[in-house]
């Protein structure tokens, strides 16, 4: 199974090569170059420029609910990742602000490969199931048809001790609250500069996610984010 992992991921990254070809209006040029375990998959470097302005993707930014079938490629997840959670700079500051720089959140992808979490002081995934969770994602969320349909379905959890260790527990939800915001926003950016497709969800049943995911019990999920190419 590891090996079959391992044929999608790959076909994935070249049919991006593909892909960004043929798109006149590609946002970001990133690199292809990929390293992988049976367990674990390096990403490509993330893009530190692109070709759309900020004022443009906040201009271009809408909740899309219908995907067609094409699969995200590595490149893509990664620079997705990247926007959420990803490291800006030496000393393990991120793309989103947090209270204290505690990083409360803890990021999963789900896609038709499997369920992985991101790493983000490695800027690479770890494989949890080779299972295609959307469809018990669907389910969990209502049947919002969106999360079964994106090529990717991006899960924000949050372990909220880590900032009330320092803040307690009654400011703490609000922090943690504030900064999956911010997370979220620069994901939902991220694919309007990708020429992709995304909506925010709140509504699931938040037990059943953790479940499907096999979320450690002390990562709460607060967002689904389906992110595709529009139909």
């Amino acid at each position: 199974m590891h090996e079959k992992l391992g044929c999608i991921l790959a076909a994935l990254a070249l049919n991006f090569g593909l892909a960004a070809a043929q798109q006149k209006g590609a946002a970001v040029t990133v690199s292809q170059t990929t390293t992988r375990t049976p367990e674990q998959i390096s990403l490509p470097a993330p893009a530190r420029t692109g070709r759309m302005t900020l004022e443009e993707t906040l201009a271009r930014r809408h909740s899309v609910r219908e995907f067609d079938r094409r699969a995200l490629s590595e490149p893509q997840l990664g620079q997705l990742l990247w926007a959420a959670q990803g490291i800006t700079h030496g000393d393990g500051l991120r793309t989103a602000p947090s209270a204290g720089a505690l990083y409360p959140l803890e990021l999963y992808v789900a896609t038709a490969a499997g369920v992985f979490h991101y790493d983000p002081g490695k800027h690479q995934l770890q494989r949890i199931s080779e299972a295609d969770a959307r469809p018990e994602l669907w389910r969990a969320a209502l049947e919002q048809n969106q999360v079964r349909d994106a090529s990717a379905v991006f899960v924000i959890a949050a372990v909220f001790e880590r900032t009330a260790r320092k803040y307690g527990p009654t400011r703490a939800p609000r922090y943690v609250h504030m900064e999956v915001g911010h997370a979220a926003q620069n994901l939902l950016l991220q694919a309007v500069a990708l020429n992709l497709a995304a909506v925010p969800v709140g509504a699931f049943h938040d037990d059943q996610v953790q479940k499907v995911l096999a979320l450690p019990k002390d990562h709460e999920p607060l967002y689904l984010i389906p992110v595709g190419y529009p139909r």
